[in-house]
């Protein structure tokens, strides 16, 4: 992946700009792929290399409803701090996009108000 990728996936969040961290929440916990078709405590772990984890990643939320709330709510709630899988990517490309998505949102606050 390279920094346009990043700023594509940036760019098509920003449609949840507006929407409460709870709203994203319920949403991801009700219609997550991962929320009800996994057992979340043998859900695979993360390799470390990152092609093998991005297979992973997309393997894991393949065909999954709400893939692009899921990557706001953890960009928002983790920021840099992002591990395992969420929104389709492993946690160094959510990394590499929160930076950008970040720059994009220099005034986002939690639960997706703006100053």
């Amino acid at each position: 992946m390279n920094r346009d990728d990043y700023e594509q996936m940036a760019a098509r969040l920003d449609r949840y700009a507006g929407v409460p961290d709870a709203v994203l929440y319920r949403v991801v916990t009700r219609d997550g792929l991962c929320f009800w078709a996994f057992d979340r405590t043998e859900l695979p772990e993360l390799s470390g290399q990152e092609d093998v984890d991005r297979e992973l990643a997309a393997w894991m939320c393949a065909g999954c409803p709400v893939m692009d709330e899921c990557l706001e709510l953890e960009l928002r709630t983790a920021g840099e701090s992002t591990v395992g899988v969420w929104g389709a990517l492993p946690d160094t490309d959510r990394r590499a996009v929160w930076r950008v998505w970040k720059v994009r949102h220099p005034n986002r606050r939690r639960g997706g108000e703006q100053p």
